[in-house]
C-alpha cells in the first residue's frame, strides 16, 4: 500500500517522498481517510508510529484544496521539544506549498513570535502557556481556526495543563474539527476530552502492547552504585546513542556532569535550562556531538531521533505509562532497541506494574561490579595526651570502647 489511495496533491506526494515515507504506517492508513472527510479523531498509538504526519498531512491537503484567510489550525503540544519537532515535521511536509507555519513556546522572547502571528501563519504549533499568553493581545484571535489538534494528550492534562486548555478552547469557533493523538488514554482522560470531541472516530493500533523493536533488561542495583554500574555498562560499544532518564532536574544536571568528567560526550536536557541551551544539547545529541542524554521525563514526550540505541532508566518512572513513553525513544523506525532500568528493593512493586503493562518479563542483567573497599575503623591508638588523660587521678570512671564492623556491601544488590 502507498499514500496514493489518499489522493494528495502533486506536491505533498513529492514532500513525503522527500521525508522518506514510502508506505503509511499503520496509525496513518487508518486515521487519515477519515480527517480527511472532516470527522472528529481521537489516535491512540505507540510512540514513533508515525501519529504526527497522521494528523498533519490531511491538514496541509485541506488547505491546499480550500479558500482561506487566517490562521485554520492550531496544534498544541505539552513540551518545548515536542512543539519544535512537530513544527520541523510541518515545515518538511509542507515545502514548496505556500502554507506557512509558527512555533510559539515560553522561555523565548514573545515579540518575535507575536510579529509572526500578524504577519500570517496558517498553521499554529503551539504549548498552551505561551499561546495563552498571546492571546491576550487585542489584535491576536483565533476565530479562522477550522482544527485544533491535541497532541501527547494524557501528559498535557496530567500536567496541570487543563485550564490553561479550556481557555484556548472558548477562544476558538465552535464549530470546528476536533483531532486528538497520544501513546496512552487513562480512562480519566478519556472523560475529559469526551466534551471536546464529536462523533470521534477512534483508532487504535496496538496502543497498549510494548513495541517488539524494544528488549527490556533489569539491573537490580543499591542506589549508592547506580552511578558506578552506568559508567561500566556506557563502554560498550554497542550503546552508541543512549538517552538516560532521571527523577529530578538536579539529578539530571549533576550526572551528566559525573558523566562529563569521566571522559564521556554526555549533555542534560532539564526544565532548568534555557531555551537556548535545550536547544544545543537535543541539537548536539541529533548531530552525535553528544552520544549521551540525561534527561528528566521532559525529553520523553520531545526526542524524535530515529538511532538512539539504548535507554536507561537510571531512576524507575512513576507509573506505566511513563515507563512506555520513556521506552519509545528507541527502537524507532523499525530498528531494534534495548530499555535498561536500574532499580533496588524500593523499586520492584513498579517494576511489577510495568511487567504488567508490557505482559512479558524484563530480562535479568548481571555486571559484577569490583568489591568496594572497607573502611579501616579500627580505633586510633592512644596519643600521648590520652595517656597522660589515662594516667590522671581521675573521679569518672572509664566507659567501654564499642567496636563497630563495616558493612561490606555487595557489588550488585549493596
Amino acid at each position: 500500500m502507498s499514500f496514493k489511495k489518499f489522493n494528495f496533491s502533486t506536491q505533498l506526494e513529492k514532500n513525503i517522498a522527500a521525508c522518506g515515507y514510502s508506505t503509511p504506517t499503520p496509525i496513518q492508513e487508518q486515521a487519515i481517510s477519515p480527517i480527511l472527510a472532516g470527522r472528529d479523531c481521537v489516535g491512540l498509538a505507540q510512540t514513533g508510529t508515525g501519529k504526527t504526519a497522521a494528523f498533519v498531512l490531511p491538514i496541509l491537503q485541506s488547505l491546499l484544496h480550500t479558500q482561506h484567510s487566517g490562521t485554520q489550525a492550531v496544534i498544541i503540544a505539552p513540551t518545548r521539544e515536542l512543539a519544535e519537532q512537530i513544527h520541523q515535521n510541518v515545515q518538511s511536509m509542507a515545502q514548496k506549498t505556500g502554507l506557512r507555519s509558527i512555533v510559539i513556546y515560553g522561555g523565548v522572547g514573545k515579540h518575535p513570535q507575536l510579529k509572526g502571528l500578524r504577519s500570517g501563519a496558517d498553521i499554529i504549533v503551539a504549548c498552551p502557556g505561551r499561546l495563552l499568553d498571546l492571546l491576550s493581545e487585542p489584535d491576536i484571535s483565533l476565530n479562522s481556526v477550522k482544527t485544533l489538534v491535541l497532541d501527547e494528550a494524557d501528559h498535557m492534562f496530567d500536567q496541570g495543563f487543563l485550564p490553561d486548555i479550556k481557555k484556548i478552547i472558548r477562544q476558538l469557533p465552535k464549530t470546528r474539527q476536533n483531532l486528538v493523538f497520544s501513546a496512552t488514554m487513562p480512562k480519566a482522560i478519556r472523560a475529559l476530552i469526551a466534551n471536546i470531541l464529536v462523533d470521534p472516530v477512534k483508532v487504535q493500533v496496538k496502543h497498549s502492547e510494548p513495541a517488539e523493536t524494544i528488549s527490556h533488561g533489569l539491573y537490580k542495583v543499591s542506589t549508592s552504585r547506580k552511578t558506578e554500574l552506568l559508567k561500566h555498562l556506557l563502554r560498550d560499544k554497542e550503546m552508541t546513542s543512549t538517552v538516560i532518564f532521571t527523577r529530578t532536574k538536579f539529578k539530571a544536571k549533576n550526572l551528566a556532569q559525573q558523566l562529563e568528567k569521566s571522559g564521556y560526550k554526555a549533555v542534560a536536557l532539564q526544565g532548568n535550562m534555557s531555551q537556548s541551551k535545550r536547544k544545543h544539547a537535543m541539537d548536539g545529541f541529533r548531530n552525535g556531538t553528544y552520544s549521551v542524554l540525561v534527561a528528566t521525563d521532559i525529553a520523553a514526550r520531545g526526542i524524535d531521533v530515529s538511532n538512539i540505541s539504548h535507554v536507561v532508566n537510571y531512576d524507575v518512572p512513576d507509573t506505566a505509562e511513563t515507563y512506555t513513553h520513556r521506552t519509545g525513544r528507541t527502537g524507532r523506525a523499525k530498528k531494534h532497541g534495548h530499555a535498561i532500568s536500574f532499580a533496588d528493593q524500593g523499586d520492584m512493586a513498579m517494576i511489577g506494574n510495568v511487567e504488567r503493562k508490557l505482559g512479558i518479563k524484563m530480562t535479568n542483567e548481571t555486571f559484577e561490579l569490583p568489591e568496594r573497599k572497607e573502611k579501616n575503623t579500627a580505633p586510633r591508638p592512644a596519643t600521648k595526651t590520652h595517656n597522660k588523660a589515662a594516667n590522671s587521678k581521675s573521679t569518672k570512671r572509664p566507659g567501654k570502647m564499642r567496636s563497630r564492623r563495616s558493612k561490606v556491601v555487595s557489588p550488585i544488590a549493596g
